[in-house]
């Protein structure tokens, strides 16, 4: 298949590199693409793109409801996030024509916010939440693949190509107490560190035009280090509402040393062991070079690292949605016990690190709590 579109066509280096990508990225078999790019020549355009969304919220939000029992009108509050498909009507207003939910519906739509979007979501919705006494609020997380495709050779663009899947993720947060009782998790922490005042960073994933005015995503040779720049700068933060007395203490002591014998290199920079603080790590599903930096500069074992791995095999980088189907995973393995600590964490353009924490309000029995997982749980090493 050479000719992709009227716009542009692949050559076969560009075939061969994309090729290449797929085969260390860590996906396997199963992933899924949206049918519209399976045909010969693929069907790229804005009703195929949108009908791939709607195919992922519309289901994703049903099953959703039909697992809570709560009725689509008693949502006062709807957030969805999509980067790089942004059409009109919004998506947060397909979701409100769809469902048909009442008049004073409070409703945003983030884009172009990258991967970390869903967190920023989950924060947008406990500020809305705060001012709504006895509200549902429902986040929804998804990107569209078909929009996001590029159909030239720019090798720093097709790389994008390769790296996403189809998918997406509903999550209903709640503040009636009578909802305490039957809930999964609480909300205790949420630290969001943007970089985007750096250049190096802010240009280190961008939308624009090749040589040829063919619009694609740049992943510039920066977004290694503008990852590990942000992470530093989030992880440092969080540390102090999550890490024990004793872990800070060492952390705070490394740094000030740093800062005195800063001609010394032999005193290395300190990395505080939050596997102290959390029982599970839902790590963004970025790609295998991202995890295996992630577990190296965290110091995580292969039991932490494993739902994020399987994620990225089973469904691949499904963008802001990831780190729920993460979480979905330790469920369906009966990892999640009462009072255990979930941190959920990924990175954005911009450039962006967030990183939101749990804390399980009872254990969760797979068994009797279905999800996407269930039907491979017999067949992980848990």
């Amino acid at each position: 298949m050479n000719v992709m579109k009227s716009t542009g066509k692949f050559r076969d280096e560009s075939l061969d590199f994309q090729k290449k990508i797929l085969e260390r990225s860590g996906f396997g078999e199963g992933t899924y693409a949206p049918t519209s790019l399976l045909k010969t020549p693929p069907n790229v355009c804005l009703a195929e793109a949108r009908k791939e969304t709607e195919s992922v919220v519309i289901g994703a939000i049903a099953e959703l409801l039909s697992r809570t029992k709560v009725k689509a009108e008693e949502i006062g509050i709807v957030v969805t996030n999509c980067c790089v498909f942004n059409p009109t009507p919004s998506l947060s207003a397909m979701v409100v024509n769809h469902y048909k939910l009442r008049d004073n519906v409070v409703s945003y739509n983030l884009s172009g916010m990258g991967c970390s979007a869903g967190l920023i979501s989950i924060e947008l919705a406990k500020q809305l939440l705060q001012v709504r006494p006895n509200s549902y609020a429902l986040i929804v997380s998804t990107e569209n693949i078909n929009d996001g495709l590029y159909f030239g050779n720019n090798r720093s663009m097709l790389v994008s190509n390769c790296l996403f899947r189809m998918g997406g993720a509903a999550i209903l947060l709640s503040n009636l107490t009578s909802d305490s009782h039957r809930s999964k998790y609480c909300l205790k922490h949420i630290v969001r560190t943007h970089k985007g005042s750096q250049n190096h960073c802010y240009n280190s994933i961008i939308q624009e035009e090749d040589d040829d005015n063919i619009t694609g995503v740049t992943l510039s040779k920066n977004i290694m280090s503008s990852a590990g720049q942000t992470l530093k700068a989030n992880i440092s933060t969080l540390g102090k509402y999550v890490l024990p007395f004793s872990e800070q203490l060492r952390f705070v002591t490394n740094f000030v040393a740093k800062k005195l014998f800063f001609k010394v290199r032999v005193i290395k920079s300190f990395t505080p062991n939050f596997m102290l603080a959390f029982e599970h790590f839902c790590i963004h599903t970025g790609g295998k070079a991202v995890q295996d930096e992630m577990q190296k500069v965290l110091g995580l074992s292969d039991w932490h690292m494993e739902p994020s791995r399987m994620t990225l095999y089973r469904y691949g980088n499904t963008s802001s949605s990831s780190v729920w189907y993460e979480l979905a995973y330790c469920e369906a393995q009966g990892r999640v016990k009462k009072g255990d600590r979930i941190w959920q964490i990924a990175f954005g353009s911009g450039f962006k690190c967030n990183s939101v924490v749990w804390c399980a309000l009872r254990t969760i029995d797979p068994t009797k709590e279905k999800n996407l997982w269930s039907e491979f749980s017999t067949h992980v090493t848990n």
